[in-house]
């Protein structure tokens, strides 16, 4: 739950980067990755509700806020969506290990959901990484492949 929220709450910090650095695709698609990391986050918490475990909620570390260029930002989402893969399935290791078949089949979902995450930021970074010298470009990506943002 934790990582979920703290990997929205790092997608609000780079979406208002975006947003200052006048880039409102860039920053509407970051600000949407922001709520769905925090309906995965929920998702969680009901589930753990739903099974009478209890939640405990803890702190998260500050986003990082300062961003050399616009690919910079894009390389730390893929980053922390490959880490937050690699937590799911460290509990989806757990859950099978203990032989929690309803957690396995809960946490089958989000290790799914990663997959989808993964290639969405990684082809993103590419297309970054393609348009180096006109950052802009990504603009027009985000609004072909992404209505808009």
């Amino acid at each position: 739950m934790g990582r979920e929220f703290a990997a929205a709450h790092q997608y609000v910090s780079i979406g208002t980067h975006y947003e200052d650095q006048t880039f409102p695709r860039l920053a509407q698609f970051f600000y949407e990755q922001a709520e769905e990391e925090r309906g995965h986050a929920m998702k969680m918490v009901k589930y753990l509700l739903d099974t009478n475990c209890k939640v405990e909620l803890g702190t998260i570390d500050a986003p990082a806020n300062h961003f050399e260029s616009p690919i910079d930002p894009i390389k730390l989402a893929v980053e922390q969506e490959s880490k937050v893969t690699v937590h799911i399935s460290e509990l989806f290791g757990i859950a099978r290990e203990t032989k929690d078949y309803q957690s396995e089949q809960f946490i089958e979902w989000f290790l799914e959901e990663q997959v989808e995450e993964e290639a969405t930021m990684q082809d993103l970074l590419d297309v970054a990484e393609r348009t180096r010298e006109i950052p802009m470009l990504l603009e027009e990506y985000i609004a072909r492949e992404h209505n808009g943002g």
